[in-house]
């Protein structure tokens, strides 16, 4: 399966690499974030998606994950499915579910909750 996935941090990361150490076809895009191993380097999110089975967003924010679906709904062909795994408020996935939904495309709203693990010193 080609995934472009979009948000490549401390979540995002980790998913990606099991993705890409599962078999699958993994092209990736952060602004900031270093490219996890097994993942292409995609030049865009527009780029990461193109001719992708999946799209998977992990992104911080409603804003952010709005201003990407707005570049990636047009990349991605129509039956392709988007996941959005950002934890962002409800107005946001929506508008972005019927956003993919009105281009033919599956939306699938699947937000992670919770962070990177912590280390607490013994008590």
């Amino acid at each position: 399966m080609k995934i472009g996935f979009i948000g490549l941090g401390n979540m995002g990361g980790p998913m990606a690499a099991n993705l890409a150490k599962a078999g699958h076809e993994v092209a990736g895009f952060d602004l900031f974030a270093p490219m996890p191993e097994g993942v292409a380097k995609a030049a865009s999110a527009a780029e990461a998606v193109a001719g992708a089975d999946v799209a998977i967003t992990m992104l911080p924010n409603g804003a952010i994950l709005r201003s990407v679906a707005d570049e990636i709904v047009p990349a991605m062909a129509a039956g392709a499915v988007f996941c959005d795994c950002s934890t962002v408020d409800v107005a946001s996935a929506r508008a972005v579910a019927e956003q993919a939904d009105a281009t033919g495309l599956g939306a699938l709203d699947a937000p992670v909750s919770g962070g990177i693990g912590v280390l607490r010193p013994a008590r």
